[in-house]
């Protein structure tokens, strides 16, 4: 099995079948962190690496809803994401198709949990799936690991900006 551990994050490839798990936890609480991963201007604030910017096309995450955009990195696009909602519970969990357009055939399906730990705190569980055990290892070897230990760090101090508005 494939483990990265920081004393927050967990990213972990199942060795025997095609998935890549994400476990964090946040001093937030379900309804924070929630509504940071569906507004579209707070997603813009934390998701990916610090040194990439989003432009959003469309974020649209309800049941139905669809995602598409591009990541910048000093004004340049580097890279187009898009994907389809299937299924959202409001503070609960997502289930989307995850797609890169730079390479089509690696789309995933992820889906996104949360988990009122009491306290005000949260849990973040992700299972993405994907189509073979190669578009697993060209996952883990994508720089994602980067992307997500950072956004997540950004996503933190977000939610203490919306905690101290929540007071």
């Amino acid at each position: 099995m494939t483990t990265t551990t920081t004393p927050e994050t967990l990213i972990e490839a199942d060795p025997k079948i095609p998935t890549v798990r994400i476990v964090r936890e946040f001093d937030a609480p379900v309804e924070l962190v929630y509504r940071a991963h569906v507004d579209p201007e707070l997603i813009a604030q934390w998701l990916g690496p610090a040194s990439i910017g989003m432009d959003i096309e469309k974020w649209d995450m309800r049941t139905g809803g669809e995602y598409r955009y591009t990541a910048l990195r000093d004004g340049e696009e580097i890279a187009h994401f898009y994907g389809s909602v299937h299924r959202v519970w409001e503070n609960r969990k997502i289930i989307q198709t995850f797609g890169f357009e730079e390479m089509p055939d690696a789309v995933s399906l992820d889906t996104l949990e949360l988990h009122d730990l009491g306290d005000g705190r949260t849990r973040l569980e992700i299972l993405s799936v994907v189509d073979s055990m190669e578009a697993q290892a060209g996952m883990m070897a994508s720089g994602m690991e980067v992307g997500i230990l950072e956004g997540y760090a950004a996503l933190d101090t977000l939610l203490v900006t919306l905690k101290g508005a929540q007071a």
